[in-house]
Parts: structure tokens; C-alpha cells; sequence
């Protein structure tokens, strides 16, 4: 069965955007992800498209969408990522908090453990959808 799963946080322009494009390339076609902020921002994190680029994934083009009722309606599983009561509650949907730090202005070493840390995550969690 294929799973839609669905990465919130705050402004779509980092933890959340990392998350859908390594679940992607984990998944690797078997299940689909979006990704979404509860207040989007221009575009995603500068430090966050280059330690990206370092794997071959281009977010360069990926710009942040607003989480809505509907978006979330979409998903079987709702990852969440520091929006706490931002985050809608939709019944019936299971819900995962993650605990991951912002990468806005962080050194890239310390954004690049941000990204292996979620790219551990993401990869635990299509083996378990699997």
C-alpha cells in the first residue's frame, strides 16, 4: 500500500523541505511526499540548497506552500517539526514529532548533521511504511 506522508514545520524552507526530498529518495517511488509551513517563507534556506546540492538533490526550484486542511487531508502520516499548536490536528491521521533544530543561519556542519539526522529518520520511516 502506498503511503502519503506529510512534512510540517514553521516556514517550509528547511527541516520540512530537507525531509520530503530525502523521503523521496528513500521511498523511491513506493510512497509519496509533500511537504508544507504553517507561515511559509520566500524560499528555502541558502545553507539548506547546498548541503542538499552535496547528495545530488536540487531544492534550488522548491518553493514553501502553506499547510492547509486540505493539504493535510492528503496524508496518512503528518510529520511534525517545531510548529506545535500551529499544526493542525486532523482526526484519524497518526502524527510523528520530530525534534530537529532549525537550520536557518547554522554553520553548514552543523546543518549538514541536521540533514544526516533526518536522512536516518526518513529512511526508518519508509522502511516501516514499507
Amino acid at each position: 500500500m502506498t503511503a502519503t506522508v506529510l512534512f510540517v514545520c514553521l516556514h517550509n524552507v528547511g527541516r520540512s523541505q530537507m525531509s520530503q526530498a530525502l523521503f523521496e529518495r528513500a521511498a523511491a517511488g513506493r510512497h509519496t511526499a509533500l511537504s508544507a509551513g504553517t507561515t511559509p517563507a520566500e524560499h528555502v534556506h541558502p545553507e539548506v540548497v547546498e548541503v542538499m546540492q552535496e547528495l545530488d538533490i536540487d531544492l534550488s526550484d522548491r518553493h514553501p506552500q502553506l499547510l492547509t486542511a486540505e493539504l493535510a487531508q492528503q496524508a496518512d502520516v503528518i510529520v511534525t517539526m517545531g510548529c506545535g499548536d500551529a499544526c493542525p490536528y486532523i482526526p484519524g491521521k497518526r502524527y510523528i514529532d520530530w525534534d530537529l533544530p532549525d537550520p536557518k543561519g547554522r554553520p553548514l556542519e552543523q546543518v549538514r548533521a541536521i540533514r544526516d539526522e533526518i536522512e536516518q529518520r526518513v529512511g526508518m520511516l519508509a522502511a516501516e511504511l514499507d
